[in-house]
């Protein structure tokens, strides 16, 4: 029996931010109001992960330049993670670096190899303020560095290389957002 609400069973599906628009490609500002806004927000967050079938999600994904992001992610070991963390920081991302195939909600369908560390840990705070450290391995590793790297303005596709790097542009021009999507990617490479 469960003691708490499901996460994003009260929340609505916000609509998805693709890549190419502005609030994904800019630094995510630190939350500094901790009232129901940021509650309805993060319930918000998940209900559109889930709907989208994702296991994070940033609130730049959805319009909200906001240091917040949710996951429901398991690791290599097939352990559920699930929460949330504000102005999340990541502290640690080290051991082995794997090259594996990474996609996102903001751009959806496309996937690539991206090369992420196997372990990471993230500080932040809750709704309510209290500190979190979360820290993941494997595929929870590489969630938790891409949910950081887009309140950072990035996304995945910027650390795709070479001949994977030249196939991603390609799919991504194919799609209706694709032209400013690799706009945004080509004035962050020069950057």
């Amino acid at each position: 029996m469960r003691n708490r609400p499901i996460p994003g069973s009260s929340g609505r599906v916000r609509g998805m931010t693709l890549l190419g628009a502005p609030v994904l490609h800019a630094p995510c500002a630190p939350v500094t109001d901790f009232g129901p806004e940021l509650a309805r927000l993060v319930e918000d967050m998940f209900a559109t992960m889930y709907a989208a079938n994702g296991v994070g999600l940033a609130a730049n994904q959805v319009g909200e330049g906001l240091r917040v992001f949710v996951y429901d992610c398991p690791d290599d070991e097939d352990v559920r993670h699930l929460g949330h963390v504000v102005n999340p920081r990541l502290v640690e991302a080290d051991g082995e670096v794997v090259r594996g195939p990474e996609g996102c909600l903001s751009l959806p369908g496309l996937e690539a190899p991206t090369p992420r560390y196997d372990r990471a840990v993230v500080e932040g705070v809750r709704l309510d303020g209290t500190p979190v450290r979360v820290e993941g391995t494997g595929f929870f590793a590489r969630c938790l560095q891409h949910e950081c790297d887009h309140l950072a303005g990035g996304v995945y596709a910027d650390l795709v290389t070479g001949w994977s790097r030249r196939k991603l542009l390609r799919a991504i021009r194919k799609e209706s957002w694709g032209r400013d999507g690799v706009a945004a990617l080509e004035t962050a490479a020069r950057d």
